[in-house]
């Protein structure tokens, strides 16, 4: 028996799902599907897989099995599973979140800037789970099958603000994770990046940990370390010193937006890891450092939204796409290069 394992990472440092895969053996006894995964995923309970059979997640030789599939010598199986979540006490907050949609599977919530997803080391309260936790035990009528815990699908960065895919129930969650894993989803975000972009393109690259210093992200246009990260965007606004762009993510890396525009020299506005909270296009008179210094105080961090959504609701199979506006500081910050740009024509 052979096993390849793939992860998948999203906006943070954490796993979120996991891909394995099994052949059988030649001479492999015909067993249960469900029997065949639990004896080689050791910490993985029967129900988890059997929820995952249920939701399409297990494939064998390309096509969806039932839990009750007999294993033949040979067959390739494949099962997509949300990674545990990190055993932590989440402690339920009155935190106001904006919610964006609802239903009884799934929330989109939009997050705000200076907000970290999810409890960990140095941030064990305050967090946009905290404040989930408390507002799903508080809905009048609690979802079915409610687990204990938000599911987080997918995570966007402490200082990106927007759009959040939120599963209720372990079903919605694997099958929504399968979505991200199976690149189906639709996600778009816009950004402020030093330098002028004359048109949009795609920008390819290896996304790996820094080798100079691990709490960054560098791209490896060689392929020797790292994932593979595709993203592709396009211009929407040129300021001259600075571009707003759409990016369309094929991938979804750690940092793969503000790694993939540093690693082309465009870093993006007021970054504070990637190198856009200085000056990189521009004079250095005291005036334009001025405009600058005071762009940078309308956010607390990286120019960077996430605006537009769009998955399968995993109950009813209809496509739902959700967008949002720009902050306000973002949007402050994008109509003061407007007046900036105007007042040199």
């Amino acid at each position: 028996m052979t096993e390849e394992q793939v992860v998948d990472l999203e906006n943070e440092d954490e796993e979120l799902f996991e891909h394995h895969r099994f052949k059988a053996d030649p001479g492999q006894e015909a067993i249960r599907i469900d029997k065949f995964l639990i004896d080689r995923m050791a910490n993985t309970s029967r129900n988890k897989i059997q929820v995952a059979a249920k939701n399409g997640n297990i494939l064998v030789n390309g096509t969806k099995v039932k839990q009750n599939y007999k294993i033949k010598p040979g067959d390739e199986v494949s099962i997509v599973l949300p990674y545990p979540v990190r055993e932590i006490e989440l402690i339920p907050q009155d935190i106001p979140i904006e919610v964006a949609y609802e239903d009884e599977d799934l929330l989109v919530v939009n997050k705000p800037s200076n907000m970290v997803v999810h409890p960990g080391y140095g941030n064990y309260s305050g967090t946009l789970v905290n404040a989930l936790v408390f507002y799903i035990q508080n809905l009048p009528s609690p979802p079915k099958d409610y687990y204990g815990r938000p599911g987080l699908v997918h995570r966007i960065d402490k200082h990106t603000t927007g759009l959040l895919l939120i599963a209720k129930t372990e079903l919605a969650l694997i099958e929504l994770a399968k979505q991200f894993y199976n690149r189906t989803t639709e996600r778009r975000y816009h950004a402020l990046v030093w330098g002028d972009l004359e048109a949009g393109g795609t920008i390819e690259g290896h996304i790996g940990r820094s080798l100079k210093n691990r709490k960054v992200m560098a791209v490896y246009p060689d392929g020797a370390h790292g994932k593979s990260a595709i993203t592709h965007f396009k211009v929407l606004e040129r300021f001259g010193l600075v571009t707003l762009v759409e990016c369309k993510l094929e991938t979804g890396r750690t940092h793969q937006i503000r790694a993939h525009f540093q690693s082309m020299g465009h870093p993006l506005f007021n970054d504070l890891e990637y190198g856009g909270n200085k000056i990189v296009k521009g004079t250095r008179s005291a005036s334009y450092e001025r405009f600058i210094q005071n762009c940078f105080d309308l956010l607390p961090g990286q120019a960077l939204h996430a605006k537009t959504l769009g998955f399968i609701q995993p109950t009813t199979q209809a496509y739902l796409e959700f967008d949002s506006q720009l902050p306000e500081g973002f949007a402050e910050l994008v109509q003061r290069w407007r007046n900036y740009c105007s007042d040199f024509k």
